[in-house]
């Protein structure tokens, strides 16, 4: 008995070939509009559409698949004879096989902002198909990835067209059809309510399973949006864990914020141990590394640029997790070859990729909080309020916008320091900004750095002056920080009163 496959599909990648194969293994081909006359092109045998509804298409193509002798075709069960008795009675021949994928939104919606293209580029009659054959998978194939051709026609040609291999496929579709709704409902939602609707949909596409969660008895995987994993994070050595991952994530951000510099960022369970910026990678790495050589033992190492094998062999000369960088040389890779526990990434690209993504969310018990993603003004450190009797020189100005980058991309409280473009001593996580500043001070006086001359970010206000009083002590020279507490007045004071200049950003940077 000959099998029937509705074939309708706006990515058409590789969908003549897969149609000749579905002939060639005894299926009858049904097609619509553009696909249709692909096949035809291409010598393949085709069923138009409206030969199967018996009713033209109509409304400029807005409805011609929605139709009993199409739904009746896929959705009558095979299992129950009143089914079969009431599709023989109507006239409803089976559809075994249905190939969808769906207009393309996402591209509509990034190629023109005309509201009447986007309307009718939301597709109507292929989600109702794909559900409709995902609900029948017992009897019926529902294909909706271009990938999974080869192995659709080697299920049907070995025997491997089992419950199993197609309830694979409805979960896929099911898959498919939700992202595809969330994506129009989001878009709407932040067309017309600021991106903040009834419902917000978080949507990924997993990349892959780590070995676990955060410890051995949870699982774990990532998920990605836009490809950005895919495209932008190549393994070279080793298995990312969960943990690396966000490790990863955090190093990424702060080495990666100052453009095309040649910035390297030393990260421990999330939180920069180490950064700098300078004229080339070997000198940033070293710099880097003295902020505090002994949180950086077993750390995460995000170069803005090429690891090369000179570079490579000044990082093996300690223990180190994971390297990410834009590219690391063959040659480079074979420094650590024989190192089993170090695990190298790369981006494939001369320096650090950011997805920028626009919305961020986090976890809380029984829900998510949405939110704009944050992100530091390319001018917000150039435009910042002078409310000090000195001023900042050039040097100074660079030392203040990496601390106060830095600060911003890192967990409060949180103080920086940073002298000669390279961070010397750094507090975070801290209940008290006091403490923050007091506990980073500590730190650097044990590795030996001298503070004096620095510059001081703070991600949010002192509210007091006290924090102005320990740099002050230390020797620091320039402080940048929001402003907005109700004793400013005594902040700007303790800075003139030491000589310090001291900025007011007017924006607030917390990470919690």
């Amino acid at each position: 008995m000959k099998k029937r496959a509705l074939v309708s599909v706006s990515d058409k990648e590789g969908v003549v070939e897969f149609c000749q194969s579905l002939v060639k293994n005894g299926f009858e081909i049904i097609s619509t509009g553009g696909t249709y006359k692909k096949l035809v092109d291409a010598g393949i045998s085709a069923i138009e559409i409206d030969e199967v509804t018996k009713f033209p298409e109509c409304f400029e193509g807005r409805v011609k698949t929605l139709n009993p002798y199409v739904h009746g075709g896929i959705l009558h069960r095979r299992d129950k004879q009143s089914h079969l008795d009431q599709a023989k009675e109507l006239g409803v021949e089976a559809i075994d096989l249905v190939c969808v994928n769906l207009y393309p939104f996402k591209e509509t919606i990034e190629r023109t902002d005309d509201f009447d293209d986007i309307i009718e580029n939301i597709d109507i009659g292929g989600p109702a198909m794909v559900r409709s054959a995902a609900k029948n998978f017992d009897s019926v194939m529902i294909v909706t990835d271009v990938s999974d051709y080869a192995k659709v026609i080697d299920a049907i040609e070995n025997e491997k067209n089992t419950v199993e291999f197609r309830r694979s496929l409805m979960i896929k579709a099911y898959e498919h059809t939700a992202a595809y709704d969330s994506m129009i409902a989001n878009y709407m939602n932040s067309r017309f309510n600021e991106g903040f609707g009834e419902k917000q949909f978080v949507v990924g596409n997993k990349v892959m399973d780590t070995r676990y969660g955060e410890n051995p008895h949870q699982k774990g995987a990532l998920y990605e949006f836009d490809k950005h994993y895919s495209n932008n994070f190549k393994t070279l050595k080793g298995e990312a864990s969960f943990n690396n991952l966000n490790d990863l994530s955090g190093a990424v951000k702060i080495a990666s914020a100052f453009g095309e510099e040649n910035a390297v960022c030393i990260t421990k369970h999330g939180n920069p141990c180490g950064f700098a910026i300078k004229d080339n990678l070997l000198d940033a790495y070293t710099e880097a590394l003295k902020c505090d050589p002994v949180s950086a033992f077993g750390g995460v190492v995000a170069v803005n640029g090429v690891v090369t094998k000179e570079l490579a062999q000044m990082m093996n000369e300690i223990f180190l997790e994971v390297i990410i960088a834009g590219r690391i040389t063959e040659e480079a890779q074979e420094v650590f070859a024989a190192k089993k526990r170090i695990k190298l990434f790369e981006m494939g690209s001369d320096r650090l990729v950011l997805a920028n993504d626009a919305k961020d969310f986090k976890h809380i018990d029984g829900g998510f909080v949405f939110q704009d993603a944050d992100k530091v003004g390319a001018d917000e450190v150039k435009n910042a309020k002078l409310v000090s009797k000195v001023a900042a020189d050039a040097q100074d100005m660079k030392d203040l916008e990496i601390a106060y980058k830095v600060a911003s991309l890192t967990k409060s409280n949180c103080v920086v320091y940073v002298k000669n473009s390279a961070m010397v001593a750094v507090g975070m996580g801290m209940t008290s900004r006091v403490d923050a500043s007091q506990c980073a001070l500590k730190k650097a006086k044990e590795m030996g750095l001298d503070v004096t001359g620095a510059a001081l970010a703070s991600e949010a206000f002192f509210p007091f002056r006290d924090s102005i009083d320990a740099a002050a002590a230390a020797g620091v020279k320039n402080v940048i920080e929001p402003g907005g507490s109700i004793r400013d007045d005594e902040i700007i004071e303790a800075a003139n009163e030491f000589g310090m200049s001291l900025y007011f950003s007017e924006v607030r940077h917390f990470l919690h």
